[in-house]
């Protein structure tokens, strides 16, 4: 199932043709919506349409996370451009996630702008568009339908995962390196114990919860 974003007056695109004409196709998708601490992370992939394409690209959600290393490394060997970018934790209370998962695919897009790729066609997984100044559509399962979409889940998924990584040393009481992040019992349960982190999304309501029985722990 494909969405079309109509466009602004801004954009000034017509998108019905648009998929007819595609040479530069660049997929997008986020990671790290559901969790509960954490910057909501995003990518955007334009392959080679010159070039082979990488095998065993698939929704980032259903592989390894050896699996999504080493696709990892050969996408940013192998892609024409890509950018990774994200949304913090600040940025997420204030606008809500949703909104910050469009920041943060906008600014990935913006990223492959700024190294001067210029896309024909930009495809997002899922059933909303972020603005960006190019032709998008939003394409439902397109991590597992739209090889450019997949890359990008894989990236978004990667960095984010190693991020979670890096407040896991800071912040081992809760166990990140285990459940990135997500509401997981183990995590419920050290919220209970430790109260939130600096890093915890307040406007999720079992961090407001931990927040309502007691003071930050840091």
């Amino acid at each position: 199932m494909v969405r079309r974003n109509s466009p602004s007056p801004q954009m000034g695109f017509d998108l019905a043709p648009a998929a007819a004409s595609v040479r530069f196709l660049c997929g997008v998708d986020e990671a790290g919506r559901g969790p509960l601490a954490g910057p909501v992370y995003a990518a955007a992939v334009v392959f080679d349409p010159g070039k082979p394409m990488i095998r065993g690209l698939a929704d980032s959600k259903i592989l390894t996370a050896k699996k999504r290393e080493e696709l990892y490394d050969k996408i940013c060997e192998r892609a024409l451009g890509w950018h990774i970018a994200f949304a913090t934790v600040e940025e997420i209370d204030t606008i809500n996630i949703l909104h910050a998962s469009m920041l943060a695919m906008q600014r990935a897009v913006q990223g492959l702008a700024e190294q001067g790729i210029t896309p024909d066609l930009v495809q997002v997984d899922g059933n909303r568009c972020p603005q960006v100044p190019f032709p998008v559509e939003a394409v439902v399962k397109g991590d597992a339908l739209v090889k450019a979409i997949s890359a990008a889940s894989i990236l978004a998924k990667v960095a984010r995962d190693r991020e979670l990584l890096v407040l896991h040393d800071a912040y081992p009481q809760y166990g990140f390196d285990a459940h990135s992040g997500y509401p997981t019992p183990q995590h419920l349960a050290a919220l209970a114990q430790f109260g939130a982190s600096p890093h915890h999304r307040r406007s999720f309501a079992p961090v407001r919860e931990a927040l309502a029985r007691g003071p930050v722990a840091f």
